[in-house]
């Protein structure tokens, strides 16, 4: 007998389909692959500054686009921070590729900048009831680490360009990357398989 078109027996629900979201997928790679050129420029130098600094701006703008998408889902407030924040994050970048700051200021300005998608993202958590529980739970931990690099606001006003002379505060904010560039990938990656 053909299984493709033998009946469903009396009772049985037709199992949920569900695509994958390219947008989450891409958000998440290009997060995991900003940070693995991280990684590779400490241990082997240019050109992955240059191709981390151009990840975290691709990272950002992606975010605002998905904050965009799922607007319909989250208060205005909430998407108008993650669009701003994406704006932020990306000026970040701007300043070290053009050489305008280095690399610490510049990442202060980001970090403050992905604050804002954090908070985008655990608006979207609350707001979204669909999907596994611990998805939404990752969500809400990068947010919770994202929405802390709101600390580093102070160092962006101070101007500090030095990761030596930094005072010690300064590092609080810097937590927001283990959001940025660990959990809110992961989380990308994990809800787009399941589209939500």
């Amino acid at each position: 007998m053909d299984t493709d078109t033998a009946p469903m027996p009396a009772g049985a629900t037709i199992p949920a389909t569900t695509a994958a979201d390219p947008l989450r997928l891409a958000i998440g790679a290009v997060g995991l692959g900003s940070v693995t050129c991280l990684a590779l420029l400490f241990a082997v130098g240019e050109p992955f500054g240059r191709l981390n600094d151009l990840g975290n701006a691709t990272l950002a703008v992606l975010s605002g686009v998905l904050a965009v998408m799922e607007r319909r889902h989250v208060h205005p407030v909430a998407t108008g921070l993650a669009v701003v924040g994406s704006a932020v994050a990306v000026a970040g970048s701007g300043l070290v590729i053009s050489g305008t700051t280095g690399f610490f200021l510049a990442g202060l300005v980001s970090t403050v900048g992905f604050a804002g998608v954090g908070a985008w993202l655990i608006a979207l958590a609350r707001a979204r009831r669909a999907g596994s529980g611990r998805v939404r739970g990752l969500a809400m931990l990068a947010g919770a680490l994202m929405v802390v690099g709101a600390a580093s606001a102070p160092g962006i006003l101070l101007r500090l360009d030095d990761m030596a002379t930094a005072p010690g505060w300064i590092w609080v904010g810097m937590v927001g990357w283990l959001g940025i560039f660990v959990l809110y990938p992961v989380w990308a990656l994990a809800s787009g398989r399941r589209a939500g």
